[in-house]
């Protein structure tokens, strides 16, 4: 790759005794692709394919460095020489493709998410001050306990530095242990540990001294600072650029990497893995108040999905490296994409976060919605090679007949996807139109230049029907027409308004007045129309059927959401189920009680009731048996994650 599109990303760094080809860094994130806390094939293969795809540094996500570090069930260790051989293969693996790889060494501290076996763990912290997202109650660290960790920090730099990884970075991001040992707010010890920033600051150091005399002079070791918490009690911009200037002038560090948040926060944490209502690359500003003060390379995370964000990040002297990690699990093949001139085909990431981050925090191996290939390279990476090329028809330019068109086409078959209406999208196009949900409309654009790129052919006003089936007569039929709003039976009385969430999202007109909007699903339709409305000066009672507004939305995606309900003043009642409505009140029932709930003075409904799946393709009676696959919502009405999973499925079959 050459670069000359995006020279100052294509420029090399030197980070210590390593240099990088390029400047994009994979940045360490969960991938629960780790098994007994130990690297997997899956997690090799997961990072061979950024390495491929030309990224020049691999972060590899946290590694416990003391048995109290376990906040998942399914966190790397560090704590025994048999990570090694596991960690060897990793890196052998990154390193064929010529780039460099780094581990994360880790302790949460009091941010424990889980325990390992039901019963709750005893987290370790600074002192007995609570984590407010985890609601969990830690226990204040003795002395012994202290240099068990730091002493534990140095043994796991030991341990990578055998695995033959180019170096380590220690996370004190995102309110994690050492984090908690600099925040006044967090540790109120007042030994030799706490009662000053120099005291609080001790901690980190003799944390990098451990690594630092366990791996050598020759070994990359890193930092990971949030330049800023952005939470009520986090650490503040004015310390962590104070912080990183002191740990610079030690000596002691090769590079820090600067991000924002706190894990211990709704409102902190949602700058984690920001959604896609934050602004692009919206944390450079923080990363460049660091670089003012050091002497060593400073990288940055947060939202920079593309090449030419990075490229300004970088030129700006905001920092000097970018992490795109949704980026390339987004497309694995970004950097090789903007390194030569084709950037116009990368995959964009969208930001939804629903099969990144919103796997790990549910237990599921990382993927992503528009790339399910992501987290299973080893099941789909080379797909098979046809025996006999194909006449496939797709009914359905929704994601999941997108998707099902360009493998398929990929893979060498004669492909035609036909759409009803006059574009492709589907439920998409609808999602786009909601507050902060913009860029979820990429999701279709990426798809569909990938279908037309692998040679599908994409007819756009055009119905399947037997007639038309009959005419083409292909080999195999793949049915994607995706589903239809769901109207239940309700009791209505004196003719109220009732709408559909779908007919408000494009531009229904809805009468002046209260607006309740009765949302059984509990994703981004409900809470979405309910902003959306209100928004428009409306008075809007969101009603719910769980405990909550969003509730199936990844949770930094719900946050970012509910925060703009609550600014908007959208009232929302839970736990209750639309029964019927008249010409101003709508009937509720209780989910838990069964008592009814009344709200008056109501001048229309909004249906968020889910859906039900459209109508299918009635095939001829001359097409052979078995030639017709369902897909997608006209299957079952679910997410556009599992619509592209099974196109990428059945086409990878045919």
């Amino acid at each position: 790759m050459s670069g000359q599109h995006f020279p100052q990303l294509f420029r090399p760094l030197r980070i210590g005794s390593v240099t990088l080809k390029n400047r994009i860094v994979s940045s360490g994130h969960d991938t629960v692709l780790v098994r007994d806390g130990r690297v997997t094939d899956d997690l090799v293969a997961y990072h061979e394919a950024r390495a491929a795809g030309g990224v020049g540094l691999i972060v590899v996500q946290v590694a416990g460095v003391h048995e109290s570090a376990r906040y998942t069930s399914h966190v790397l260790m560090a704590t025994g020489d048999d990570c090694v051989p596991g960690y060897r293969r990793l890196a052998d693996a990154v390193h064929r493709h010529g780039a460099r790889t780094v581990g994360q060494i880790f302790h949460p501290g009091r941010e424990i998410m889980e325990s390992q076996d039901g019963s709750a763990p005893v987290a370790w912290a600074p002192s007995a001050t609570p984590s407010e997202r985890f609601h969990v109650m830690p226990r204040a660290m003795t002395a012994a306990e202290i240099d068990e960790v730091v002493a534990g920090y140095g043994a796991a730099a030991r341990r990578l530095r055998e695995a033959g990884l180019d170096g380590v970075e220690i996370v004190a991001s995102h309110g994690y242990l050492p984090a908690q040992f600099l925040n006044p707010l967090v540790n109120r010890r007042t030994d030799d540990y706490g009662g000053s920033d120099e005291k609080r600051l001790r901690f980190l150091r003799e944390t990098i001294a451990s690594v630092r005399e366990a791996a050598g002079r020759e070994f990359t070791v890193g930092v990971r600072l949030s330049g800023d918490e952005l939470s009520h009690d986090g650490l503040s911009s004015a310390l962590v650029v104070d912080v990183a200037k002191r740990l610079a002038e030690d000596g002691l560090l090769d590079y820090l990497s600067v991000c924002a948040g706190s894990s211990a926060t709704l409102s902190g944490a949602l700058h984690i893995a920001p959604p896609m209502s934050q602004p692009a690359g919206y944390t450079a500003p923080l990363a460049a108040k660091v670089r003012a003060v050091v002497d060593i390379p400073v990288m940055v995370a947060g939202r920079i999905n593309q090449p030419q964000e990075a490229e300004r990040i970088i030129e700006e002297g905001q920092a000097d490296a970018c992490a795109m990690t949704r980026a390339l699990i987004c497309d694995p093949e970004m950097p090789a994409k903007a390194g030569t001139g084709r950037a116009a085909d990368i995959r964009a990431c969208i930001g939804c976060n629903q099969a990144c981050i919103g796997h790990f925090q549910r237990g599921y191996p990382i993927s992503c919605i528009q790339h399910p290939e992501t987290g299973r390279e080893r099941q789909f990476g080379v797909l098979p090679t046809i025996t006999r090329r194909k006449r496939v028809l797709i009914a359905g330019g929704g994601p999941a007949g997108l998707k099902a068109a360009a493998v398929a086409a990929a893979r060498g078959h004669d492909v035609t996807l036909h759409e009803a209406a006059r574009r492709t999208g589907g439920q998409v196009m609808l999602a786009e139109r909601l507050p902060g949900r913009a860029e979820f409309g990429g999701a279709v654009t990426n798809l569909e230049r990938e279908a037309r790129q692998a040679g599908a052919r994409i007819v756009t006003g055009s119905r399947v029907d037997g007639d038309l089936l009959r005419a083409e007569r292909p080999d195999a039929v793949i049915v994607a027409t995706g589903a239809r709003p769901r109207r239940p039976e309700l009791e209505l009385m004196d003719d109220p308004v009732v709408l559909d969430a779908w007919d408000v999202i494009r531009g229904a007109e809805v009468p002046k007045g209260r607006v309740v909007v009765a949302d059984w699903r509990g994703d981004w339709i409900g809470l979405g129309v309910a902003v959306r409305l209100a928004g428009q000066g409306r008075k809007v009672t969101l009603c719910v059927t769980g405990f909550g507004a969003g509730e199936h939305l990844q949770q930094y995606v719900r946050g970012a959401m509910l925060g703009e309900a609550v600014r908007a003043k959208v009232a929302v009642v839970p736990n209750v189920r639309l029964y019927g409505a008249d010409s101003d009140t709508v009937y509720l029932q209780h989910t838990l009680t069964e008592e009814p709930v009344l709200l008056e003075g109501v001048a229309s409904v909004v249906l968020a009731q889910g859906h039900e799946p459209a109508p299918g393709v009635e095939v001829p009676a001359e097409l052979p048996p078995g030639s017709l696959i369902s897909i997608g919502d006209c299957v079952a009405p679910r997410t556009v994650e599992e619509a592209v999973l099974e196109g990428l499925r059945v086409a990878a079959e045919l």
